[in-house]
């Protein structure tokens, strides 16, 4: 097997991209919801808790899936899977505009483009890193994770444009042909691993071990992933966090923030230009995190990563109902750490359970993260609907935070003071 030379391109890299850009539509689709949310609820009458229950389930199956996606991928290959929930994504994005009813929204949106995005998530993104590359992995996973933030950056202000110029429903076809696009680019230029390619893992050596294809059911996979994670209390540790991550990212700001700015005055075209100037902020904080995971402790970043989290979003209700300056300090402290979570929490994952348990331990952590995101997300239309204000959720979801900050800290410890005694 042989390993490129170093004044040749890896085809890991070419990988990585392709992957950048399944990940980029995949956020972008799971970011629309933020921006047809006023819409629909203004030409179908549909209350704000009704339209969050179908935003609920599509968080929660984003998450819940990843498990069995990763699962599937080891069993069946990382190709043809990422091509089945591609064409999942546009499927429920383009049937959504024939939509009469609301339990039509929960299904589309809700199970389908649940399913594909489960698919799309940050798992796919874990598993590229882990078997492609052993050097610079951390921040491969960070550029990976900040697609997600330059999907919003692309498609946030498109759609919102599109929304109130020609309607959601243009939107919406917009987002699946974009999905469409990517099919033939996957099917061309992706690769399960990198004997595929005659080839080892980027900054691999001989003592490195590719992960080998899994023989066993997937279903069976993922539950004892689950078994063996559940017996852990650093398992816990990180699926706690990450649920809180979940509830103060995708599904508060990500879901709510465009129908609060509203709220205030804001327009929906610049509210959503705020969204994704955030994500112009997390691109770098994440790249960044993925940099920084592979030379500090990865318990004190999060540790910091939630706790000014916290403190932004306490400060939100304050930075809507005043001055632009302090509204911009929002953006930039809170898009810094948008999801500067994910690398360092995967490699305390890959690092405490194994690189071949990654990927399905990952995506019940991200499974966490996601029960957490669909919390938020259907929490906060009812909080909304009974307040008529989101300043609750907001104070809430910063303590949240807070409270993750200081979990973080106990992650691996009780493995390493097992280590200790036992070199006594």
């Amino acid at each position: 097997m042989e390993q490129a030379s170093s004044s040749r391109l890896h085809y890991a890299w070419i990988i990585a991209g392709v992957t950048f850009f399944i990940l980029l539509v995949g956020a972008g689709i799971r970011s629309a919801p933020g921006v047809f949310m006023v819409p629909v609820e203004q030409e179908f009458g549909w209350s704000r808790s009704s339209i969050s229950i179908a935003l609920s389930i599509n968080l929660l199956l984003y998450g819940l899936v990843g498990p069995f996606a990763a699962a599937v991928m080891d069993r069946f290959g990382i190709r043809r899977i990422t091509i089945i929930a591609l064409i999942l994504l546009a499927l429920g994005s383009s049937l959504t505009t024939w939509m009469q009813a609301s339990w039509q929204l929960t299904i589309l949106w809700g199970v389908v483009v649940g399913l594909g995005s489960g698919c799309t998530a940050s798992v796919l993104g874990a598993m590229i890193a882990n078997r492609w590359f052993v050097k610079q992995r951390g921040l491969v996973m960070g550029i990976l994770t900040a697609s997600g933030a330059t999907g919003q950056l692309v498609f946030l202000p498109l759609l919102a444009s599109l929304a109130e110029s020609d309607g959601w429903r243009t939107a919406s076809w917009v987002i699946a042909i974009a999905a469409l696009i990517l099919v033939p680019i996957v099917a061309i230029l992706m690769r399960d691993r990198p004997s595929d390619k005659g080839l080892q893992a980027f900054g691999a050596t001989e003592v490195d071990q590719e992960i080998e294809d899994s023989k066993q059911n997937p279903f069976r996979a993922a539950i004892d992933g689950l078994v063996k994670g559940s017996r852990s209390f650093d398992f816990w540790l990180l699926a706690g966090s990450f649920f809180i991550c979940g509830l103060s990212t995708n599904g508060l700001i990500g879901t709510h923030f465009i129908a609060a700015c509203m709220e205030y005055g804001i327009p929906a075209v610049t509210a959503a230009s705020l969204l994704a100037l955030i994500g112009i902020f997390d691109i770098i904080g994440t790249t960044l995190s993925g940099w920084l995971s592979d030379r500090f402790n990865n318990r004190w970043l999060l540790f910091w990563y939630y706790g000014l989290r916290g403190f932004s979003l306490m400060l939100l209700p304050a930075a809507l109902s005043s001055s632009t300056f302090t509204l911009g300090l929002f953006i930039v402290f809170y898009g810094l750490d948008w999801v500067a979570t994910v690398p360092p929490t995967l490699k305390l994952t890959t690092d405490i359970f194994g690189k071949q348990q990654s990927g399905i331990l990952f995506g019940w952590i991200l499974a966490a993260h996601q029960l957490g995101a669909a919390v938020a997300a259907y929490g906060g239309g009812v909080i909304y609907s009974m307040l008529n204000s989101y300043f609750i959720m907001f104070i809430i979801a910063g303590i949240f935070c807070l409270i993750a900050s200081v979990m973080v800290m106990r992650i691996g410890r009780n493995a390493l003071a097992a280590k200790i005694s036992g070199n006594m």
